[in-house]
């Protein structure tokens, strides 16, 4: 997929636009069209294999305007951000990127700490990108930045155990010297030795913490670091005027805040990396080495240094090094990682088989195929990343409330403050009520120390984390299941809407059927069946269509001769013509027997009953005369009535798009059960369908199994592309189902509604704390050192929450059917 932009010259109104974005919709292999008026511009996204530059230039001429490509590099790339600590961090990256020109898009995914970004290279830099992330604190690292010889997220969390490890050993020691002090006997010099003690974790294991702080404090955004240590520094400090007045000191509960912060960040990163299992593990089921034939011997190499075309060989209980096909042998390849499947499937000599698969019986030679980037493991973890760097629409609120969360937290805590002081006998009243409820409650101390302490804890309690986690970290494990069971979600937009899915619209060659048709009969008229035969292979040998290819086949099966087709030409959507020797062929459907005023009545009642028999009739007919009928059937796909079924009882329409005749596409969708036919349907107006189901139902998925879909699978509110083997990259769906079986829909319904209620769950769980926690605190219910730890406890529930799903039973469509 390719997406360039135009220069239009020659527009004047809002019809002249419509002119061209109806021509360029209708163009096979456009996926989307965007004009605008105002700027004379169109940016248009296509499929480069299907049609190029010249033929999106020839298109919009046609109706009247020139075109000139406007150069436009667009680039898309996912980097590491180090430094960031919470939701709000998050939220600094983003506004600052966003700033930049030529920025496209941006997501910051604070759950693995990376950010996708959408560029313009011809515009902006790498360089400028780093610097504007630098410039608030954070740094930025490519891929190839970062040292791939350690996992980052496995050396974030032994640092994050070592500072917890120092932290909570030496509060414990001033926590037991406190107890020791207060209940048995005074210890000398006791202001001296906490201060020493707590020293090392206030300053130094939370440095990071104090410096974070300080640069989104120089931003003007604040984050999360700003709350702890403005929850411990000034605790600390006032605590040493305790060396010289007989105050109350705080310099336990500045460690304690800080320890407790320590300890959360540490369970926190420990979640993030199960969150995050899903990648780390299609990355650990590459292959290291393959062993292959150079100059007749075999020889070990890496995987890496394999090249299309080497000759593998894989002996039984050994990983396929990368994608290929087989070239010599046959055996029972375990596929489980590409498509959920745990049966073993057999694969023969021809068949492609998927790198990472595990060879489970007979010894195979199997030709490269794709290496690196493309293959399709490399390709089931980009969906997947992409997937957990993409937003869900609910995100977006949640996003902005977090950017105004720390410092609106701030506002309260010197109102809080200076609440205590002015109106310290009304909040005396509360605490002397609740005193012998809540031992931590402590009402002898000036209304200056209550005031300052109830401060503290307003600011440690509060938790923008839970926010910010609750989307990427479902994200995170729900793209991971899904992967694992051959749903590849490409992004978040479509895990929210296919819950709500009104209508399913399934193209039917390829996605309903097998997509490879058979000749099932041959009806002479003026001729017999091996003329018939012959004209019809003969003439079809240079078409592409899957009914050419059955008649070819049907011919080799018979032994004909194909023969030499002069002035061939294809009809899109009615058939083909060309020149036998001295005799004009046709072959094709009834609309092209009318263009060429060729009359077919007499055989109209043995075409009408090979089509209630769901069969595809094709005329054959020479020198504009009817010669015989060539019926061709496609049988509908294992369990095809079962899955529509199970659909339909989940209150989702079904319908089927085809080109076929309205006989043959009703019988197909009577046997497969599908409420709503649309037959008749040329290539290019399988779009303008989709747009009719959508005015009438509203949210509507298409469900297609190739690159001819693209256009019709990018306007429905959710494209699903059927992906096969290795054919997942189809870049117009934002769902691929690697197995060709229709269950994995409802599968993927199913894994939609958990991930969306457990985001609901998180978000409803997250202001909830942060809802009952602050004013709790604001009144001085709370101390400070149960608020830190609470603080740490709200963002490990949404993480641990979240976690849940990989307990979802998504079933079989036999099981939905009956939950139904």
């Amino acid at each position: 997929m390719k997406t360039l932009k135009y220069n239009i010259i020659g527009m004047t109104c809002a019809s002249c636009a419509q002119s061209i974005d109806r021509v360029l919709n209708k163009q096979e292999g456009i996926i989307e069209a965007n004009i605008n008026l105002a700027t004379d511009t169109a940016i248009i996204t296509f499929d480069e294999t299907i049609i190029q530059n010249e033929g999106i230039i020839e298109a919009i001429e046609s109706v009247g305007y020139d075109a000139t490509l406007i150069k436009q590099n667009i680039k898309s790339i996912t980097m590491r951000v180090e430094g960031m600590t919470c939701a709000t961090c998050a939220g600094n990256v983003d506004h600052a990127v966003k700033a930049l020109d030529g920025v496209k898009e941006v997501a910051v995914n604070i759950a693995n700490d990376k950010m996708t970004l959408t560029y313009d290279t011809d515009v902006l830099k790498i360089s400028q990108i780093k610097k504007a992330v630098q410039d608030i604190g954070y740094d930025l690292l490519l891929e190839e930045e970062v040292d791939q010889s350690v996992d980052p997220d496995v050396l974030k969390m032994q640092k994050a155990k070592k500072k917890m490890i120092w932290s909570a050993s030496i509060v414990s020691l001033i926590m037991t010297l406190m107890i020791v002090h207060m209940f048995i006997v005074m210890i000398p010099f006791y202001t001296v030795i906490t201060a020493l003690l707590a020293a090392p974790i206030v300053f130094y294991i939370g440095a990071h913490v104090h410096k974070a702080s300080f640069k989104s404090l120089k931003a003007g955004r604040p984050n999360m670091d700003v709350l702890v240590s403005l929850g411990s520094l000034p605790p600390y400090l006032i605590g040493l005027l305790g060396l010289f007045f007989p105050i109350t000191t705080f310099i336990e509960m500045a460690a304690t805040i800080m320890t407790f912060h320590m300890i959360g960040k540490y369970l926190e990163t420990r979640a993030k990396g199960r969150a995050s299992q899903a990648i780390k593990k299609l990355i650990e089921l590459g292959a290291k080495t393959a062993k292959i034939i150079v100059d007749g011997e075999e020889i070990e190499v890496l995987t890496s240094e394999l090249s299309v075309g080497d000759v593998m060989v894989i002996r039984p209980g050994e990983k396929i090094p990368t994608d290929g096909i087989i070239i010599e042998g046959e055996s029972l390849i375990d596929e489980a990682l590409a498509t959920g499947e745990s049966m073993p499937v057999k694969r023969k000599v021809n068949d492609p088989v998927i790198g990472a698969t595990i060879n489970k019986q007979g010894l195979l030679k199997v030709k490269v195929s794709k290496v690196g980037h493309d293959t399709f493991l490399a390709q089931v973890i980009e969906l997947v990343e992409a997937c957990q760097g993409s937003k869900v629409p609910i995100q977006e609120f949640a996003d902005r409330i977090t950017g105004y969360f720390v410092p609106a937290i701030m506002v309260l805590t010197v109102l809080t403050f200076i609440s205590f002081n002015v109106f310290s006998g009304f909040h005396l009243n509360i605490l002397n009520a609740v005193e012998g409820f809540l031992p931590w409650v402590n009402t002898d101390q000036t209304p200056l120390t209550i005031a300052f302490v109830t401060a503290t804890a307003v600011l440690v309690i509060a938790c923008p984390c839970a926010l910010g986690l609750g989307t990427p970290t479902a994200l995170m494990v729900g793209s991971g299941i899904g992967a694992e069971r051959g749903i590849l979600i490409r992004n978040g937009e479509a895990v929210q809407t296919l819950k709500d899915i009104k209508v399913i619209a399934f193209d039917k060659t390829g996605t309903l059927t097998y997509g490879k048709p058979v000749v099932t009969n041959i009806i002479t008229l003026l001729s017999n069946e091996k003329e018939i035969l012959t004209v019809a292979a003969s003439i079809e040998a240079g078409s592409e269509h899957p009914l050419a290819h059955a008649i070819i086949e049907k011919a080799k099966e018979e032994k004909i001769k194909i023969l030499k087709v002069s002035k061939f030409e294809a009809i899109t959507g009615k058939g083909i013509k060309g020149q036998l020797e001295q005799d004009f062929i046709f072959v094709g459907n009834r609309k092209l027997m009318d263009d060429e005023q060729i009359d077919i009545t007499k055989i109209e009642d043995q075409m009408a009953e090979l089509e209630k028999e769901a069969k595809t009739v094709m005329i054959v007919a020479k020198n504009k005369k009817a010669i015989g009928l060539i019926a061709v059937a496609d049988d509908l796909k294992p369990n095809a009535k079962q899955a529509i079924l199970a659909i339909e009882k989940l209150g989702i329409k079904t319908a089927m798009i085809t080109g076929d005749n309205k006989r043959t596409a009703q019988a197909i969708a009577t046997k497969a059960g599908i409420s709503h036919v649309i037959s008749d349907v040329l290539p290019d107006g399988k779009v303008d369908e989709i747009k009719n189901l959508q005015k009438q139902y509203g949210l509507v998925a298409m469900v297609g199994d190739g690159i001819n879909d693209a256009p019709a699978l990018k306007q429905a509110n959710v494209g699903i592309a059927i992906g096969t083997g290795t054919d997942i990259a189809i870049e117009a769906a934002d769902v691929t189902l690697v197995r060709g079986d229709l269950e994995t829909i409802l599968s993927a319904i199913k894994l939609s509604k958990a991930i969306f209620k457990k985001i609901k769950e998180n978000y409803f769980w997250a202001w909830f704390y942060n809802a009952v926690a602050i004013p709790f605190a604001m009144f001085g219910l709370l101390h400070p050192m149960i608020g830190a730890a609470a603080m740490s406890m709200s963002s490990l529930n949404v993480i641990y929450n979240s976690l849940r799903l990989k307990k979802v039973n998504l079933g079989t469509q036999m099981e939905v059917a009956h939950e139904a």
